[in-house]
């Protein structure tokens, strides 16, 4: 288990080197200095979205029941609070690191793993931190804008926050059993999937380039999160709301989506807005 951890941080510091040699390119005229290369992969992304990724999680959702579907989300938000708690206390934020650890022990105890978000239900907000947030506070840049084969828009900053947060803060990468972790992470994608399905179709709908909408979109909103949002509120796409019904998938709600969901933002998490408080 340490050989493997070793293995893991080591490549991990490669990966900070060869990223931070990457983020000298950009500029602040020009933050997507490897637009050619990301384009290729946002293309990757789109054909291997549409001819697995997609069907797999619409067909998921339809031969699921509601309840478990919002109770396997409600576990992996659970498990992603222990990465906010480790982030707001690497950025200092005590109180909201006391509040969120609340949270983890209210729902993992009351609410069964956090299959039920009692937390939420009773009036609990839900604040999301992550270690290229922390880089942000501390005052490393953004860097070159990144596409990551399957993970979707990013930067360099946040790519190493990504894999920070993967191998050394997600309790999920310390599961022994290698069969078992891979198949957490893979139903932890399926759900991330599921929860954007309404929004698949928001950048073809916004605008001629989608790839340029979410580009733009994507750093403006990474931005605002670092700086916990000039107005002290964040638009978050959870389902810490009780009210969250899993709407069905249509094409007509796709059309709908886009003048009330995400309308400023893609990422690669869910896609109904939801106010969470940030430090002001």
């Amino acid at each position: 288990m340490d050989n493997i951890k070793y293995m893991y941080l080591s490549k991990l510091f490669l990966i900070v080197l060869v990223i931070f040699q990457v983020s000298g390119c950009a500029t602040q005229a020009n933050q997507d200095p490897l637009e050619n290369f990301n384009r290729a992969i946002y293309k990757f992304n789109d054909v291997a979205d549409g001819a697995i990724v997609k069907p797999i999680s619409k067909g998921y959702k339809n031969i699921t029941p509601t309840f478990i579907v919002k109770g396997v989300n409600n576990f992996f938000n659970n498990i992603r609070d222990v990465v906010t708690v480790i982030n707001e206390l690497l950025q200092g934020k005590i109180e909201y690191a006391a509040n969120d650890t609340g949270r983890i022990l209210v729902n993992s105890t009351i609410g069964l793993l956090g299959f039920i978000d009692v937390h939420s239900m009773n009036g609990g907000e839900r604040r999301k931190e992550d270690f290229g947030q922390t880089l942000g506070y501390w005052g490393v840049g953004q860097g070159a804008y990144l596409v990551l084969p399957f993970i979707g828009p990013s930067t360099t900053r946040d790519a190493v926050g990504f894999v920070t947060d993967t191998l050394a803060f997600d309790p999920i990468s310390y599961i022994n059993n290698v069969r078992g972790r891979n198949q957490v992470r893979i139903l932890q994608f399926i759900d991330a999937r599921t929860e954007l399905l309404n929004a698949s179709a928001i950048m073809d709908e916004a605008s001629l380039d989608p790839y340029a909408f979410q580009r733009d979109a994507y750093l403006q909103y990474r931005e605002a999160l670092v700086k916990d949002s000039p107005s002290g509120e964040i638009d978050y796409t959870d389902t810490a709301n009780s009210d969250y019904n899993f709407e069905e998938y249509t094409e007509e709600s796709t059309i709908k989506s886009t003048t009330e969901n995400c309308t400023n933002k893609l990422t690669t998490e869910n896609c109904k807005p939801q106010k969470v408080s940030q430090i002001k």
